[in-house]
């Protein structure tokens, strides 16, 4: 009977496993085994490999989440158990549930025990990071094939997205390794970013979503599946050890839940107890490496704002010979690095290995504790809704400094009052009613919500930015009427973002400033560099007009669908004699390129008409049929004007050059985004035929966006440079740097001849070149001599400042008299008492107060009155100089009209 009983089992679960053991392994299919020193898998190779191992497994379901910049598929491997696809849209809709907490808590707790946690684990983003996409390749092979305990658990347990996150790179990336047959000759200096426009900045794209892939992941994860854990692999580690992972080190936003910093603790300790069970050393953690949860834009950070459990782990590793190299102090164990790695050659297989390893791990934890995750991101979603609905003040540094304030005034006016010395010391804590001074005043409130105005002048920026928010599975309301909130009245149409909603860390963090704490190695000491940026809010950089609403508040609203974009509403378009069209407005430069493009006239004006400011657009009649297709594809309206402006100039397309060079610039590549977006033509230019000459032949304007200059002490930016013979004749053009002796002196002659150059960022160090009267407003003088500030004097990581700006210049047409900029320890000038009369005037500037609007700025008094943009004339051309960052990731679309206005003649 036994016997019996024991076949009629094996034959019930014989056609799961014979499924399981025809899944093709990566040997067959690729030639050779992942990790294999030498190799590498192209993303075409990979992508046939995820259909061979759908058609053979039943735990695998592969899906398409969208197309990549260059028109490919973006694949995601559904991975589970075969009988939990039965139920897969069930699982999906209980994750989105708790993740949304719009439910009782009585409902999440039957929720989380029904339902399976979801565990994101991605692989390539960074495509020069070969060890992510390629262990992509054999965690899909190892859950597919492997009928061990352990992996059966998984399966059952758990619902797993296994994503790639740039498949465009890995092809670029994976060509350019393996196009040598000599394989000694391998490298990985490709001569473009591994995107289409921003390489590396794909992981800095992640609450804007410019990029299709940023898009087609936050869809996934915010508004599809909501994932619980998701866990984004990088390299490399720092030297020394083999891999940093979680927990990381202070500080963490203020914003989101501290069940988030202590669920990343759990899942930390998963994966290095892991790692030492198997003996598999070198993990550091915490102060072992840089790795901080402050930074929004991430795609394992931006979770932290979701209530999702954002996983990075950096991994050393090469397919070329790598070894460990010997740093004394990581051979200590400590709390950071418990278990240190001996130095040595290390084999790009063991990092595989690994990397398998710490996904089992997290895997087994969400086994574990799946009802914990689960319902743990319900709690986390209620109570953000409950903090929206009730007074919440979070607890930023700036209020605990106010009690501080308070106190110690309080003690210094008892001291004026008593004549007696006041007690200024707090070892005792201070009395309970300076808490209540901050924490019970009511402007000292977290808002209850945001109200776009559909009535504000560029309101198809506005949309830009709640799409941003949409994307991201923020939820926002529509008013089908007009209405009163406050005492304010609005049209119908605007747009409301309450606070009251699970994802609020991340509704806070878009429409809030930065508050980054004064972090510094010890006191008095240098400033610890934050992972990324101090501070980025959004809404400040788009330049969007938003009314903070303080109270509860409700009209006649609308809720949009979860994740479905807006669009601006259609404008009809009268007959007239002319239009004009508004420079406030980004779209309308997008309008005014593609008039043009169909040969209608446009004119700009210099003064203000019908209430538009100088420089708005001018389109007579004769452009109406075009202007009509316009207004109703991009929903901009133009206003009735009878005549063309007195002292109106024609408009016409500029011959744009945009600076690049070999491997790419970033700064660049965003650029060339922007330039698409709003219909600019363009080339890129590169070292060589900038030292060749006869520009102005080619181009009325040439853009150098970030590095390349030969910077004010001799750097040049542009990283290492391939010989001719090393790389294939295409890309030959691409190779050099610009120079003092060859590039300068062409760019000058350029501008002589009436070209104009615009510089932003690091590039406008031209100007020194050019030996124009301004300095660098950032020194100090020491023993006579002018000093570079020095990091524990001054320090402003990335962060939203104000400055003011010349809106009568046509440079800043369509500007306000203010504007928000990200600045990143960017340049500031000083301009000499003669420069006005050598040509050189400020377009933008800081006043006499702090500029900071949101992030860390130590050392605000240096800026006093600094100048960020001036132009200079320079023969019959001009010279554009913006320090700080006016085209941001093509996030900040509040200074783009800055770059929009030189690129017309």
């Amino acid at each position: 009977m036994k016997q019996i009983l024991f076949l009629f089992l094996f034959i019930g679960t014989f056609p799961f496993l014979a499924k399981a053991q025809t899944v093709p392994s990566p040997q067959s299919h690729f030639g050779f085994d992942i990790g294999d020193e030498y190799m590498l898998a192209n993303f075409s190779q990979a992508e046939a490999y995820f259909k061979k191992v759908d058609e053979a497994s039943d735990r695998v379901k592969l899906v398409e989440i969208g197309k990549t910049e260059f028109g490919r598929s973006q694949p995601m491997m559904i991975i589970t158990a075969p009988q939990n696809f039965n139920q897969i849209d069930r699982y999906k809709e209980i994750s989105q549930k708790l993740g949304r907490a719009e439910i009782t808590e009585a409902e999440a707790r039957a929720l989380s025990k029904e339902g399976k946690p979801v565990v994101w684990i991605d692989g390539g983003l960074h495509a020069n990071e070969v060890v992510g996409a390629q262990q992509l390749i054999e965690t899909l092979y190892q859950l597919a094939s492997r009928n061990d305990e352990e992996t059966l658990k998984i399966l059952d347990e758990v619902i797993i997205l296994l994503v790639h996150a740039n498949p465009d790179g890995m092809e670029i990336m994976s060509d350019w390794y393996m196009r040598n047959e000599d394989k000694t000759k391998r490298a990985q200096n490709i001569p473009v970013l591994y995107q289409k426009y921003v390489g590396h900045d794909n992981n800095r794209d992640f609450y804007m979503n410019n990029m299709s892939e940023s898009t087609n992941i936050s869809l996934q994860q915010y508004v599809e599946w909501l994932p619980q854990i998701i866990y984004n692999h990088h390299q490399s580690g720092p030297a020394g050890t083999v891999v940093a992972g979680p927990p990381y080190r202070d500080p963490f936003n203020h914003v989101f839940d501290p069940l988030i910093i202590t669920s990343l603790d759990a899942v930390g300790a998963a994966m290095i107890n892991r790692l030492h069970v198997e003996d598999k050393p070198g993990y550091t953690r915490l102060d072992g490496s840089v790795f901080s949860t402050w930074w929004n834009g991430g795609l394992r950070t931006t979770p932290y704002y979701h209530n999702m459990i954002g996983i990075l782990t950096e991994i050393v590793g090469s397919p070329s010979p790598y070894s460990i190299p010997l740093v004394p102090d990581r051979l200590i164990p400590n709390n950071g690095t418990p278990y240190p790695v001996t130095p040595g050659p290390w084999p790009f297989r063991r990092s595989i290995d690994y990397s398998v390893s710490l996904n089992y791990a997290i895997l087994n934890h969400a086994v574990r504790h799946g009802d914990e995750l689960l319902y743990n991101f319900y709690l986390m979603g209620k109570k953000s809704i409950d903090r929206g609905n009730t007074d919440t003040w979070t607890r930023y540094p700036k209020n605990s400094q106010a009690i501080q304030d308070t106190f110690d005034a309080s003690q210094r006016k008892k001291a004026d009052d008593d004549a007696e010395e006041a007690y200024f010391g707090n070892r005792s804590g201070l009395p309970i009613q300076f808490y209540d001074s901050v924490y019970k005043d009511p402007t000292k409130r977290d808002p209850r919500g945001y109200i776009l105005s559909a009535d504000q002048p560029d309101f198809s920026t506005a949309i830009k930015f709640l799409n941003a928010l949409i994307k991201s599975g923020i939820s926002v309301h529509k008013a089908t009427a007009d209405f009163s909130v406050a005492g304010k009245n609005y049209p119908k149409g605007s747009y409301v973002v309450k606070t009251a909603q699970a994802f609020r860390p991340h509704v806070l963090d878009m429409f809030e400033p930065q508050d980054h704490p004064n972090d510094f190695l010890y006191p008095g000491g240098p400033p610890i560099r934050p992972y990324d940026a101090a501070g980025w809010t959004l809404a400040l950089q788009m330049g969007v007009a938003v009314d903070r609403i303080m109270e509860g508040f409700d009209g006649p609203f609308e809720r949009v669908a979860y994740g479905q974009l807006l669009s601006p509403e259609p404008t009809t378009l009268p007959n007239a004699s002319g239009y004009l069209l508004d420079a406030r407005v980004n779209d309308s430069y997008m309008a005014v390129n593609d008039l043009l493009k169909a040969k209608v006239k446009v004119y700009r004006t210099n003064e203000l008409s019908n209430r538009l400011p100088s420089g708005s657009f001018y389109v007579p009649a004769s452009g109406k049929k075009e202007l009509e297709t316009i207004t109703k594809s991009y929903g901009i309206k133009a206003v009735v004007r009878k005549g063309i402006p007195a002292g109106s100039k024609e408009v016409k397309p500029s011959r744009i050059a945009l600076y690049d060079y070999y491997g790419g610039s970033m700064p660049s590549g965003w650029v060339r985004w922007m330039m698409e977006q709003y219909h600019f033509d363009y080339q890129q230019i590169f070292p060589q035929e900038i030292d060749g000459g006869d520009l102005n032949e080619k181009y009325d304007v040439i853009l150098f966006i970030g590095p390349g200059i030969p910077g004010a002490s001799g750097g040049y930016g542009s990283g290492s440079q391939p010989k001719k013979e090393e790389i294939p004749a295409e890309f030959h053009h691409m190779i050099g740097r610009l120079s003092m002796d060859k590039s300068v002196p062409q760019l000058k002659s350029f501008l002589e001849n009436g070209g104009q150059v615009i510089t932003v960022g690091a590039a406008t160090s031209l100007a020194y070149h050019l030996d124009l009267p301004v300095s660098n407003a950032l020194v100090e003088i020491a023993d006579g001599k002018e000093k570079l500030l020095t990091g524990d004097k001054y320090y402003i990581p990335g962060s939203v400042l104000e400055m003011y700006v010349d809106n009568s210049s046509p440079a800043n047409y369509g500007m306000g008299e203010k504007a928000n900029v990200l600045f990143n320890n960017s340049p500031v000038f000083k301009l000499s008492p003669d420069a006005a009369l050598q040509g050189v005037k400020p377009l933008a500037w800081f006043g006499t107060e702090e500029p900071l609007k949101s992030g860390w700025a130590w050392g605000q008094q240096y800026l006093k009155n600094g100048v960020t943009a001036f132009e200079a004339q320079i023969g019959k051309g001009k010279l554009y100089a913006f320090g700080p960052e006016i085209t941001f990731r093509g996030q900040s679309h509040g200074t783009f009209k800055m770059l929009f206005n030189g690129l017309y003649k």
